[in-house]
């Protein structure tokens, strides 16, 4: 049996590290989160830290900010992350065309 991932703190390692490539302070994300600027960086530090977990409406805003999609924040396998982000640049024909392929296999 395959063991279990805490997905809490998927999201917390995920959260962190998309505000790192995006060059962001925790100040920066909340802000731009739509959260208050004088509690954002608590906010977010606290999410990263899961001291506090993010309602789902707050875990979209966080992604929007970060330029990722939601699902990314919560993928457990490392290569399924990746999938998510290169799948997000791909154009609408290449994604028909590659789900296409995967879905033959």
């Amino acid at each position: 049996m395959p063991r279990q991932t805490d997905i809490r703190l998927v999201f917390q390692r995920r959260l962190k590290q998309a505000r790192r490539d995006c060059q962001l302070s925790q100040r920066d994300l909340g802000v731009e989160a739509g959260l208050d600027p004088f509690v954002a960086a608590t906010r977010i530090n606290r999410y990263e830290k899961g001291v506090h977990e993010p309602d789902m409406a707050t875990v979209a805003r966080l992604a929007e900010a970060l330029e990722v999609p939601t699902a990314y924040l919560f993928a457990e396998d490392e290569r399924l992350a990746r999938m998510i982000l290169a799948f997000e640049r791909l154009s609408a024909t290449e994604k028909d065309q590659l789900l296409k392929t995967v879905e033959k296999s």
